[in-house]
């Protein structure tokens, strides 16, 4: 048996959960400088307010109804979800976090009972909110595809739903809605509706062959797996990433090199300690400008460079030094440009790196700097260690004008009581 725990409404759960005064209102949370609509409560949902909403186009119209926004807080959102993980794992030692709010439990062992599975379940429910103030939704059912339809339906019935019998698989499929199950994308979904297929029950009805031959492998396992037989097991091993970037629009469109150069250094600071945080070493970056393309009136360049690093790399001075020098290869005079994008690819692990024969290797030194700007930072608090050319006050830095304190991860914004 899998169990799926979603948090509810996470983004708005986070922000209403150190400001008591935004239960029960409407609450959105806006995507980088308070663009669009990335999370909502419930109470914006039943107002009809759309996910991906251009803020600016409703904003006028949501004052009147008492709409409350924030900016994102990824900061504070990323403690919080650490806190909801590290209490579904005393439930199981085998817990698959497959996002930020969402997790698949292993309960293999337990009774599919149908009493101590619901039990269970609000267990999980009551443990978490009582520890991190966060309130969840369990699914649960023999598969993961089962487990994920569950956690929809657990909306439904109060925060908890058990498949654990065919008869309750079959009642649950039946009006599931096709293109809400895990794994059925836009197109798949419109390709079905023209063959009449609407809901989960009428997918699991078809001829595994026909499924197969429509959807590959993947259609294939989804149709075990609708039928109660595990295809997808839980995935525990760390998957070392293709890829890490760093972008983010800034707050104002900027034509200025010396404002480029800080958001460049600020940039390759944070993918370097991505990077540490993974164990992985880049061996290509690419450096990219971009302007604005919603700004038909202006004129658009996208200008990109690819470096071929002299040897394997994670730390903070070669990676701010190669980006740099990208910039400088990238850079047009004449154009506003709304962000730059550092891509570092060709990652292999820390472990493995080899050195060049042909060029002078300083990564022992500048490793150790760059330990010694996590601990001090880790320590004092982010940026407090940081490269000169990064600057001290940032133009360009993002919009965050509705930004809620940080209220688990600095000292200075944790709530005093008395």
């Amino acid at each position: 048996m899998f169990a799926l725990v979603d948090c509810n409404n996470f983004y708005a759960s986070c922000e209403r959960l150190f400001r008591p005064e935004l239960r029960g209102k409407p609450v959105v949370v806006l995507s980088n400088n308070d663009g669009c609509v990335i999370a909502r409560s419930q109470e914006s949902k039943d107002l009809g307010i759309k996910m991906g909403t251009p803020w600016h186009f409703i904003q006028k119209e949501m004052k009147h109804l008492g709409v409350v926004q924030a900016s994102s807080n990824y900061t504070l959102y990323a403690d919080i979800s650490a806190r909801v993980m590290q209490n579904l794992a005393r439930f199981t030692p085998n817990i698959e976090v497959y996002s930020i709010d969402e997790s698949f439990l292993d309960l293999s062992g337990f009774s599919v009972c149908k009493t101590n599975l619901n039990a269970y379940g609000r267990l999980i429910r009551k443990t978490v909110l009582r520890n991190t103030g966060i309130p969840v939704g369990v699914g649960i059912a023999p598969t993961k595809t089962l487990a994920k339809i569950a956690n929809k339906l657990s909306k439904k019935s109060k925060g908890v739903c058990v498949l654990n019998t065919p008869e309750k698989i079959t009642e649950a499929l039946q009006d599931f809605p096709i293109e809400d199950i895990w794994g059925i994308g836009g197109a798949s979904a419109k390709k079905l509706w023209l063959k009449d297929i609407k809901t989960a029950l009428h997918l699991r009805e078809q001829p595994l062959d026909w499924v197969q031959k429509t959807f590959t492998i993947q259609g294939a396992r989804m149709w075990y797996e609708l039928h109660g037989r595990s295809c997808l097991p839980l995935s525990q091993v760390f998957e070392r990433k293709k890829g890490v970037c760093t972008s983010r629009a800034f707050g104002k469109l900027t034509d200025n090199y010396g404002e480029l150069e800080e958001a460049t250094t600020n940039y390759a600071s944070r993918l370097s300690e991505k990077l540490r945080k993974d164990r992985s070493c880049a061996t290509l970056l690419s450096v990219r400008l971009l302007t604005n393309q919603f700004r038909k009136e202006l004129p658009q360049i996208y200008p990109v460079v690819l470096i071929k690093l002299p040897h394997p790399t994670n730390n903070t001075l070669d990676l701010v030094k190669y980006s740099l020098e990208g910039l400088k290869k990238v850079y047009v005079k004449g154009y506003l440009f709304l962000k730059v994008e550092l891509l570092a690819t060709g990652l292999i692990p820390e472990s493995e790196v080899q050195l060049n024969l042909f060029e002078s290797y300083k990564g022992k030194e500048r490793n150790k700097v760059s330990e010694v700007m996590d601990r001090l930072n880790l320590h004092f608090g982010k940026g407090t260690l940081r490269i000169a050319t990064e600057g001290k006050t940032h133009a360009w830095t993002m919009r965050r004008q509705f930004l809620s304190p940080s209220f688990t991860t600095k000292w200075e914004d944790i709530i005093r009581v008395g």
